[in-house]
């Protein structure tokens, strides 16, 4: 059974709406966030990132970010930015990228049926980054950006949402990216108790996109339930704020990788190097167009890379994964890479950066770049029932939720 409950979200004022709407907290840095809310005092940024309103350099886990990001959040209720719904009720939150739509139901899940892996996972998270959000989250008290879940589409579900959809929006707006974003909200209890219901006979749930902050909404779940002896199971602390997609309707970009040095190698020694793994040639396109091939931009020129026939384990769910064969035969082996979670000499950059983006950061002083084939969601489902765990930065999941149009205060 996968549980969902319906809350009393805080939510803007539907001409306000577009303007609080902001990217999540992971994919800008400090200096992308402060340039996105300049001018503007209602960005839900201000709460998510909020060293954006302290002296340029400051430390974003000192405790003065974390207090200011909790200030800003009660102001922007106070101020009436954000007003709490009249009653609990479920909401479906619909994304449109140029042709793709997806929609999904926006509800609490549960953080026992994280613990039972009955929410599976299929990244492994930092603690660092863990720590940081937690501390968001005490300090706010307050899940304030939705986690990203997904789970194998059902045709009752669909209708249900489909049907709501039909009806007049909270709020529907296009942002600068061309993104749309529109919010319905569920006020028939009858409906809302078959969606509960369906849900219940759905399986698993899935993480698409969000592991840290579900992580990070687990622990302070425990935390707060260590406290208590006399928990129940259904305490606020028990659940967190989640839109829920079908899977057929969600699309992965490819996750690429960038690395700042050969590893002491020419050149030439580097090609003669990989050439003992993959067949290379030079190439026009720039983006593989199937799986086990690759892009690779180096001294400013294309080069297309074939994983040679048996240099992997074709039956293995996770050494057959695009970024483990790239990882396994050349970023560890070649480039002496071999914990891309920790090591510095490498950084991941999004699909829906484009190519321009790899070339870019080429030209600007990293070695060398890889564009990837995306990560298809079965495979991430796969994954996940078979209890295993990606390797890092396996998919980038867009378009990405819009933080502060839904948020959830434990109360």
């Amino acid at each position: 059974m996968s549980l969902i409950q319906p809350f009393r979200a805080y939510r803007p004022k539907a001409e306000l709406a577009a303007r609080v709407a902001s990217v999540p907290y992971d994919v800008v840095s400090t200096a992308e966030a402060r340039q996105l809310a300049k001018g503007n005092p209602y960005s839900f940024l201000h709460v998510c990132r909020p060293e954006i309103d302290l002296p340029e350099g400051v430390d974003e886990h000192a405790d003065g970010v974390y207090a200011t990001g909790a200030a800003n959040l009660k102001k922007l209720i106070a101020d009436g930015i954000l007003a709490r719904e009249a009653e609990d009720s479920l909401y479906i939150y619909q994304q449109r990228m140029g042709e793709h739509v997806q929609a999904g139901v926006v509800a609490l899940c549960s953080v026992r049926e994280y613990e039972e892996n009955r929410i599976k996972k299929h990244e492994l998270t930092r603690r660092d980054k863990e720590d940081d959000r937690t501390r968001h989250i005490c300090e706010q008290n307050a899940n304030a950006e939705p986690v990203f879940l997904t789970y194998r589409a059902q045709a009752e579900i669909d209708d249900i949402v489909d049907g709501v959809r039909a009806s007049a929006p909270l709020y529907d707006f296009t942002l600068a990216d061309g993104v749309a974003h529109t919010i319905w909200r569920i006020a028939d209890r009858a409906m809302m108790g078959r969606l509960i219901e369906l849900f219940g006979g759905i399986e698993a749930l899935y993480i698409a996109d969000g592991h840290h902050r579900t992580a990070s909404a687990v622990r302070y779940g425990q935390g707060c339930r260590a406290r208590n002896p006399q928990t129940t199971g259904l305490e606020p602390y028990e659940f967190f704020m989640a839109v829920v997609f079908p899977h057929n309707q969600l699309k992965i970009f490819d996750y690429n990788r960038i690395v700042k040095d050969l590893n002491g190698l020419t050149p030439d020694e580097f090609l003669a190097k990989i050439g003992e793994k993959f067949e290379v040639s030079s190439a026009e396109k720039r983006q593989p167009s199937h799986a086990a091939s690759f892009g690779m931009y180096l001294q400013g020129k294309w080069y297309a890379l074939k994983a040679r026939a048996g240099s992997y384990p074709a039956e293995d769910p996770i050494k057959r994964l695009d970024v483990s064969i790239l990882q396994d035969n050349l970023l560890s082996p070649v480039l002496g890479i071999h914990d891309p979670r920790t090591d510095k000499r490498i950084d991941f950059v999004g699909g829906i950066r484009g190519m321009n983006e790899l070339e870019r950061r080429v030209e600007e002083g990293y070695a060398v770049a890889f564009s990837l084939y995306p990560t298809s969601l079965d495979q991430l489902i796969d994954v996940a029932d078979a209890g295993e765990i990606m390797p890092p930065k396996s998919t980038w999941f867009e378009p990405k939720l819009r933080s502060g149009l839904l948020v959830r205060l434990y109360e």
